[in-house]
């Protein structure tokens, strides 16, 4: 009884001092305060993303998947830059980047702790090419460059254990069951139902995301203007086709209107592609030299007329002589 109330009051003295990891998110700023460290959540979302890939049916569109590892590719690659040259350089090795097209019909996708990306086939008529691809893309990034999923699992865990014991921190409970931290955690997170595959952000997650996602699509070279269209298509769907990974989201129109907001902020971060004339300039110049060509063949020809007809005449006027 004595060792149960002294973890009560160590639980509550944790809870109170805002125990945990402080977080800061990039681009944003905004602080957040984690109960699980990085180690804890990448082993637990690698056991959970093994378990859906292993109940998951992979596209076997070529093109698409092609398409999906491309623009993913390309973007995590601009990610990675930017946190290397703005201080998040010791965050590159929480990624390690894979990016799969499955089967299904739904417009979804999601992206677990670590960078372990899907995308249901259902979504690709609504991003229609390379560019609303990666607006997709950037926003699943955002969710996992933010720890989004960290922090909604260090929600869940503040409110189970405050029903439980008081609002222990994961470490006072590995001690009370004799278990590893790590062992606590998947205790914990069993006993919850805690699935990163299909996580409800908070409408503050979601917002944020909208923020980074765009500015990575940005990043990556891809026009960030083309977010409203796509957005537009988004909110043109019925209520039942909607895709609940933006279910806790604001309203269609909030959202389309927070993402105008951004865009001079957005716009900076894009290179616009340079588009070169030389292909124009070299077939100019084989017109050119054609018809340098034909005018000198017919500079020839006419020579050669002009010869044949003077030898011809002074052929005639010999002739005429020597009768």
């Amino acid at each position: 009884m004595k060792t149960i109330k002294s973890l009560l009051l160590l639980a509550l003295t944790l809870l109170t001092a805002a125990c945990g990891t402080t977080n800061t998110v990039p681009i944003t700023g905004r602080k957040t305060n984690l109960l699980v460290d990085d180690a804890q959540v990448l082993s637990l979302s690698s056991q959970q993303y093994q378990d859906y890939m292993k109940g998951a049916t992979l596209s076997t569109n070529q093109n698409n998947t092609a398409m999906v590892k491309r623009v993913g590719q390309r973007l995590a690659t601009a990610v990675e830059k930017y946190l290397k040259e703005n201080g998040y350089a010791n965050e590159l090795q929480n990624f390690q980047w894979e990016f799969n097209l499955v089967n299904n019909n739904q417009a979804n996708a999601f992206c677990m702790p670590g960078g372990k990306i899907v995308v249901y086939e259902g979504m690709l008529p609504l991003t229609q090419d390379d560019t609303g691809l990666a607006i997709v893309l950037g926003h699943e990034i955002a969710h996992a460059v933010a720890k989004h999923s960290a922090e909604q699992l260090s929600k869940q865990m503040r409110q189970e254990y405050a029903a439980q014991i008081g609002g222990s921190v994961l470490t006072q409970v590995a001690q009370a069951k004799g278990m590893s931290n790590t062992a606590a955690l998947l205790d914990m997170v069993g006993q919850i139902g805690f699935n990163f595959a299909n996580l409800k952000y908070s409408r503050d997650n979601e917002t944020e995301a909208d923020h980074l996602g765009l500015i990575f699509a940005a990043l990556a070279g891809y026009d960030p203007q083309l977010a409203i269209p796509f957005w537009q298509r988004m909110a043109q769907q019925g209520s039942s086709n909607k895709s609940e990974i933006f279910s806790d989201h604001p309203s269609d129109e909030k959202r389309i209107a927070a993402l105008q907001k951004l865009m001079p902020e957005a716009l900076k971060y894009y290179t616009p592609p340079v588009t070169t004339t030389t292909t124009k300039t070299t077939t100019t110049t084989k017109k050119a030299t054609s018809t340098t060509k034909k005018t000198t063949t017919a500079k020839k020809t006419t020579t050669a007329k002009k010869t044949t007809t003077a030898k011809k005449t002074t052929t005639a006027k010999k002739t005429t002589t020597k009768k």
